[in-house]
């Protein structure tokens, strides 16, 4: 596989990193694109990302740590949400959040993980239990599930239940998820793409996001499919089959970024 090819096919999982990590899709792909400029200028750099995921997330990291990513006017300007989320940075340093993602929602080993940040595997661990205990500080919230398998509904039912969350409803269809809506608003919003009636999930989510605000965290077979910079995407995503860990890491990152708490 040449360079090229191998770059687009981690791309799309690269952007869900950066965004994650940023906490907005604008602002993740900026970094991304930043990446892919300087390899392009660089020989060395782009023969270096060849072999694996690896290399390619430790060359985004490089751009991460510099800081030196301008965002075109305006288009990053924060909203409420985003806002609340930078001014709760300080609480969770920027590398533990890095080791976090990359040891469950990009499912690297700690090893990995520990190569791409530049550090050691047993600091890894370390920065891991950090984030998870100042992450799990956020209030708890209400929760809606719109997925239209019934044995993967009750496992995110049990799992958000274990976080200390609420279940303010279920759905199956588009249908059901605006009849829960209209019962309560959820405070964050677990959704499927494809529901049973052949409805969408990100129809469904566009019908909340109309009248509400609230963190939405993706989960489908196909994340490729919606990650490929030309259009809105989802900020959190999660590919199925998924861990209970990623999910759990997912939730907890979405509310830290998400939370429509007033700024302190």
């Amino acid at each position: 596989m040449s360079i090229g090819a191998e770059i687009a096919a981690n791309l799309p999982f690269l952007r869900r990193y950066a965004r994650a990590l940023a906490g907005s899709q604008v602002a993740g792909d900026a970094f991304v694109q930043a990446t892919l400029e300087a390899a392009l200028a660089d020989d060395d750099l782009a023969q270096g990302l060849s072999g694996g995921r690896v290399p390619i997330y430790r060359a985004f990291t490089q751009i991460w740590c510099s800081a030196n990513v301008e965002i075109g006017p305006g288009e990053g300007a924060p909203d409420a949400n985003e806002a609340g989320a930078q001014a709760r940075l300080a609480r969770i340093t920027p590398i533990s959040r890095q080791a976090l993602l990359l040891t469950t929602v990009e499912d690297f080993s700690a090893s990995d993980a520990a190569m791409i940040i530049g550090t050691s595997e047993d600091e890894v661990i370390a920065l891991v239990r950090e984030a998870i205990e100042d992450i799990d500080r956020e209030s708890t919230t209400s929760v809606l599930i719109i997925e239209d398998e019934p044995l993967i509904s009750m496992q995110l039912e049990d799992l958000v239940r274990s976080l200390g969350h609420e279940i303010c409803g279920t759905a199956a269809t588009r249908t059901q998820a605006q009849e829960v809506v209209a019962r309560a608003t959820p405070g964050l919003v677990l959704a499927d793409i494809q529901l049973a009636d052949g409805s969408s999930g990100l129809d469904a989510v566009d019908d909340i996001l109309s009248t509400s605000t609230m963190p939405v965290i993706f989960i489908t077979a196909y994340p490729e499919r919606l990650l490929t910079g030309d259009r809105p995407e989802p900020t959190y995503l999660i590919t199925k089959p998924f861990k209970e860990d990623t999910v759990r890491a997912a939730i907890s990152q979405a509310l830290f970024f998400g939370t429509r708490q007033p700024l302190d």
